[in-house]
């Protein structure tokens, strides 16, 4: 039997290796149009590459692109930005909650005629003090250091970030994105920006020189990334899909800051919302920048 076996083996081998011929003729003279030659080794060779690179296709598919939201129990945008929002209520009501507790300790401790919890300030002692010597500690070191770090992004502080006094005017700002404007900048309607409608998908670029100062997810806006620029000019980019920068960071004109989206409430589909600001008020975007 086991000769029998490697027999039966070795003749299958040489079957997978014999060459065979695939003859394409002409119905009506006979003619030999096209031939291939091939072995059975070629054919599950190809078969099982194609294979894989369907395999690969498909998962690079669900991955890389908004078709993984079809994948049953993948979170859509909407799931995502609805368990925030849950999120941030349970929060809420967890404070809620804290407040009625301690009221209804107080209102117990009353009624049972017991001193009811109160946090009572300590009494000012330094009165007695005649004199008062202040000397540099660790801990004041350790805060001094942490304050300076963080002056780096006070920008206010660093007037030479500002010495260029350019007129808005005069000002050649950057296209932030390639697309169609939807939503006109209104003051009476509280609509401080022009809306862009995009690809999906989109690089989102900042519009000049600036260093970024806000780059967080709100629940009406979504993903919002604000830039501090030159002569006291601030533009603001909102519901995108995801941010690239974070606060401090120094970008150039063009630099891509976010990928458009359509997160947040406020929103009706693919679009950037954006907002250019001087010396604190509002400015039509549309008057400086051709879309």
């Amino acid at each position: 039997m086991p000769k029998q076996l490697k027999n039966k083996r070795r003749k299958f081998f040489r079957k997978l290796k014999h060459t065979y011929r695939l003859v394409f003729f002409n119905d009506n003279n006979f003619e030999e149009v096209w031939h291939v030659r091939f072995t059975l080794i070629n054919v599950l060779s190809t078969i099982g590459t194609v294979f894989i690179l369907l395999v690969a296709g498909s998962i690079a598919l669900v991955m890389f692109t908004p078709m993984r939201e079809w994948v049953p129990g993948y979170p859509t945008q909407a799931m995502r930005n609805q368990l925030m929002e849950n999120l941030l209520r349970l929060d809420s009501l967890e404070y809620e909650m804290q407040i009625r507790d301690s009221y209804f300790r107080t209102v117990n401790a009353i009624v049972l005629g017991r001193e009811p919890e109160m946090t009572i300030p300590d009494a000012d002692v330094s009165s007695g003090y005649t004199h008062i010597t202040f000397t540099r500690s660790e801990e004041d070191s350790l805060l001094r250091l942490r304050v300076e770090e963080e002056e780096q992004f006070n920008f206010m502080t660093h007037p030479s970030d500002f010495q260029e006094e350019t007129s808005i005017l005069k000002t050649h700002f950057f296209k932030p994105v390639e697309g169609i404007v939807t939503g006109k900048f209104n003051i009476k309607s509280n609509h401080f920006g022009t809306d862009l409608a995009a690809h999906p998908n989109e690089v989102v670029k900042s519009i000049l020189d600036g260093t970024v100062i806000m780059s967080v997810w709100t629940v009406e806006t979504g993903y919002v990334i604000e830039v501090q620029h030159a002569s006291n000019l601030l533009s603001i980019y909102k519901h995108n899909a995801s941010l690239l920068k974070s606060v401090g960071d120094r970008v150039k004109a063009g630099d891509a800051i976010a990928i458009i989206g359509n997160s947040g409430e406020l929103t009706t589909g693919p679009h950037l919302h954006l907002e250019i600001w001087n010396n604190g008020k509002p400015v039509n975007p549309e008057d400086y920048i051709v879309f």
